[in-house]
């Protein structure tokens, strides 16, 4: 069976961007007759097998669909698939196929129930039965009815891209049904109360593109001193519904998604277990962002501007900042495209749009330093809603360790402020800033407002040391504080490399 030569039809355009998630394109269906039965109804088939080739143009929209008919008796379906890799000239994208599924409740955009796993480009094959999926897919039964294959053409050469899909069905009694085992709701064991907690907001196991399995995670994100971390695999829900399995007293574990589109990624943190958020459009499509945003909002979590500057077809964040909650502005070792990010969220902050600055490891191998770097948050306590409300308020600062201790505060006449805060004085009243950090040694403390870096001094071999300066709320309408290393940092050779980082204090009436 042929699926034949696909281009632009069935296409819809949004001020010149493919509205992706807009159109449904369907390739032609497969077929898989009843199987026969005997009198007593005992089917005498245990499998049957369709496989379908095709080809896609460069010319090509975001999402195909491959409807396949199963029939009653199906208690689970293997999909595997391939895909051309033709040579292409230097600075030429070559072919790079995702792939998914939908059950027979449907496949529309925001259609939750309908969803049943995805494993983008990083798997060739994946079963789903009432008892167990492959990770990224969600295990439950195997109704009648039209399944939809989605493959999402995510780079194409332009000698096309040639595809392969076979689908196995397999017949028998549905198996024992999948008990979820969400991660618990408390960390006992690092409960202070009201307390600065560390966290590590953007993470990926094999549910995703990782290289890591659940209780390898857990593992790394507690020898890294975290208190918290939140599981973000990419655009799929299944991990959530198994963290109970690997959890300990000592870490808190948040569920999330990654949700990767065409035009950025954008974690969504905060999730209650099994909600799903999808991710079958484009900047150019800004009610449906805003869509999927409000239904993470009104569920109590927040959504995050990742890596924005990231140099990969689809990385780079291309969404509305106003709408996101958080920035990451640093994302695993630092490089320049952080300092971009930097420059971009600094910029925001001067022309008055505080969204709170972000730092995740965004590990997904072994080779990736979880909570390098990871976010300090001061929450009243090490629950769920506590910790995003502090991220929200943006009373937090970025580590590049555990071993790295900040505190940061103005003061005058008597009162008090810290990150995220706002110290009311006039503007003629003399601010304290006060710096004192630990654990940074070879670093520098630099002092920065809507002006730029104020002031700078230099930490000793210690590792520790208190600046301060003096301002008003005339020259500063706000103060940050960043610490960093002239030599670099860990897992890279970016000179003066991010240690550590602070969102702003504001200063005066308003």
């Amino acid at each position: 069976m042929t699926s034949g030569d696909l281009t632009r039809r069935n296409l819809l355009r949004t001020g010149g961007v493919l509205a992706a998630g807009a159109t449904i394109n369907l390739l032609p269906e497969v077929a898989f007759a009843a199987p026969s039965t005997d009198e007593a109804g005992t089917t005498g088939t245990t499998e049957q097998t369709k496989t379908v080739t095709g080809t896609f143009t460069p010319s090509i929209a975001d999402w195909y669909y491959l409807p396949v008919q199963v029939p009653r008796g199906v208690n689970q379906i293997d999909v595997v698939y391939s895909y051309d890799k033709p040579a292409v000239p230097a600075g030429t994208r070559g072919n790079a196929c995702d792939i998914g599924m939908f059950g027979p409740e449907g496949h529309q955009l925001g259609n939750e129930r309908g969803f049943r796993g995805w494993s983008g480009g990083f798997r060739d094959r994946f079963s789903i039965s009432a008892s167990e999926a492959t990770p990224g897919y969600l295990a439950g039964p195997i109704t009648p009815g039209t399944w939809h294959v989605i493959l999402g053409p995510y780079t194409v050469a332009p000698q096309g891209l040639n595809y392969q899909v076979t689908i196995t069905l397999h017949y028998g009694p549905q198996g024992k049904p999948f008990k979820p085992n969400p991660a618990p709701l408390t960390a006992p064991a690092r409960q202070r109360g009201k307390s600065w907690y560390r966290g590590d907001a953007h993470l990926h196991t094999v549910h995703s593109d990782g290289r890591r399995t659940p209780p390898e995670l857990v593992a790394e994100a507690r020898a890294a001193g975290l208190d918290f971390m939140v599981s973000t695999d990419h655009n799929t829900s299944s991990s959530a519904l198994q963290w109970g399995d690997h959890a300990t007293d000592d870490l808190l574990i948040l569920n999330g998604e990654e949700v990767t589109t065409r035009s950025g990624h954008w974690p969504a943190i905060g999730l209650p277990a099994g909600k799903w958020i999808d991710w079958r459009y484009r900047a150019g499509d800004p009610s449906d962002f805003r869509r999927f945003t409000e239904q993470v909002h009104k569920v109590g979590g927040l959504v995050t501007a990742a890596h924005p500057f990231a140099n990969c077809f689809g990385c780079t964040y291309e969404f509305a900042y106003e709408i996101a909650d958080l920035v990451e502005i640093w994302n695993g070792p630092w490089t320049d495209e952080d300092q971009q990010a930097v420059n971009h969220w600094d910029g925001l902050l001067r022309a008055g749009q505080f969204i709170p600055a972000i730092g995740n490891s965004d590990a997904h191998s072994p080779g990736q330093t979880v909570a390098l770097p990871h976010t300090v948050v001061y929450a009243d306590n090490l629950r769920r809603e506590a910790l995003l409300a502090g991220l929200k308020a943006g009373r937090s600062w970025l580590a590049e360790s555990s071993a790295v201790n900040l505190s940061f505060t103005v003061s005058a006449d008597g009162r008090t402020a810290g990150i995220g805060e706002r110290l009311k004085a006039e503007i003629g009243t003399p601010v304290t800033v006060e710096v004192a950090v630990s654990g940074v040694p070879g670093t520098t403390v630099t002092i920065l407002d809507q002006l730029g870096k104020e002031y700078t001094e230099t930490v000793p071999e210690t590792g520790s040391a208190t600046v301060r300066w003096t301002t008003y709320p005339r020259y500063s309408r706000w103060v940050r504080v960043e610490v960093r290393r002239a030599s670099g940092g860990p897992n890279t050779t970016t000179p003066n490399a991010m240690v550590a980082m602070t969102n702003p204090i504001f200063l005066g009436r308003d």
